[in-house]
Order: C-alpha cells, then structure tokens, then sequence
C-alpha cells in the first residue's frame, strides 16, 4: 500500500490502482479526494468533514462512496442514495479492494462542558489505523498508527502514553495542521529515540503534506 500525508487529519491510501481517503477536511487541499474510490469519515468536525468537498468528489466519480457514523451520513444520504453507509464499532466491510474494521465510539474529552460527540476509527487491511479525534486502541495488533500528534484535547504526555499502549512498528503523524514549524522538533524528539522510554521501538515518522512512504 501507498499512504499519502494531506493536509492536517487527511490520508490517501493506494493499493492496485484502487484509492481510499480518510477525513477530508477543511484543512485540507481540494485535491485529495481526487479520483477516490471510496471515503471513509470518522466524525463530524469540519477539520475532518467537509461536506461541500464530499459532495464533489461524489459528483465527480460515480462510483465513489462513503461509509461514517450516524452524524454525517444524515447530512449526504438523502442526495446520494445507496452511496453513503453508516457503520459503527465492530463494524468490518470490503470495499474498492480494502478490508475495513471500525473501532470506537466517541471523540476525546475536549473539555468537561463540552458535550462529547461519537467518533469512530478505521483499521485499513489490518494494517494502518486511523483514530479520527480519540486515543482509541484497538483490540488488534497494527502496523501503522496515524498518529494524532497535536489538538485542543490533547497533550503530548497522552501522545507518548498512546504509542505505548497501541505498540505499533511505525507511528505517523496526522493532525498537525495547528502545529507551527517551530513545534516540530520538539515533537520529533519526544516521540523519537531520544524521547520517553518504553514507545516499544515504534519509528516515528512524520510527513509533509503530499508526501508518501510505501507499507
């Protein structure tokens, strides 16, 4: 498989001619959900779902679809019948050559007067996890973390924790569209060899937008 870093939470994923997008949000370029056969949406945010850019990119490929929670799907499936799925925790399906399990249920604690929202996650071919807008550790080994590195309901502290817990080979940062170029050395080091004992020996990678590493 090809994963490519978009802009803040977004992914492409390639696999025999067949591509797969993860969160296209408004902080992300118009361009990654070009030509995608299938979009997967883990909540409703607007740095994870931009419903004007989902609608295109339906428009534009008839044979795409989306497969989310409850939340978004209510605001698409009325315009794109038999298109848009909702799925849930412990959800599994096929689709456009990908093998997909949904884990979680809800989005992380912003803040104790914030009225949490659901958020769901997506293990692609039992290899890369995407946890949306939660530290969600699935009930299954992964090769690849997509790494929420920085957000307003996280510390870096919770980040290091995480990566121990889900004990991947390699953790790849996403959700770093609030970061500024100053912060990515200091994230680097804490979440590199140099940082905290016990990440498992998980590498740590991090990806410009439009950049790609072959899993």
């Amino acid at each position: 498989m090809k994963l490519t870093k978009k802009g803040h939470a977004c992914v492409r994923i390639e696999k025999d001619g067949r591509v797969l997008v993860i969160d296209p949000g408004a902080f992300t370029e118009p361009d990654a959900v070009a030509g995608a056969d299938a979009l997967l949406v883990t909540h409703e945010h607007l740095d994870h779902f931009d419903e004007g850019r989902l609608r295109a990119a339906l428009e534009a490929e008839p044979r795409a679809a989306v497969w989310t929670l409850r939340s978004v799907a209510d605001q698409l499936a009325a315009a794109f019948p038999g298109r848009v799925h909702t799925v849930g925790d412990g959800d599994a399906f096929s689709v456009a050559g990908f093998d997909v399990e949904v884990h979680g249920e809800l989005h992380a604690v912003i803040h104790p007067d914030v009225p949490r929202i659901t958020n769901i996650g997506f293990v692609v071919d039992g290899t890369v996890f995407h946890p949306g807008d939660a530290l969600t550790v699935p009930d299954r080994p992964v090769d690849t973390l997509l790494m929420p590195v920085q957000a307003p309901w996280s510390k870096l502290s919770e980040v290091v924790d995480y990566v121990r817990e889900v004990r991947p080979r390699l953790a790849c940062d996403i959700h770093d569209g609030l970061l500024s170029d100053l912060a990515v050395p200091v994230y680097g080091r804490m979440l590199g060899p140099e940082g905290p004992p016990g990440l498992g020996g998980a590498e740590h990678l991090r990806l410009a937008p439009g950049e790609s590493v072959t899993l």
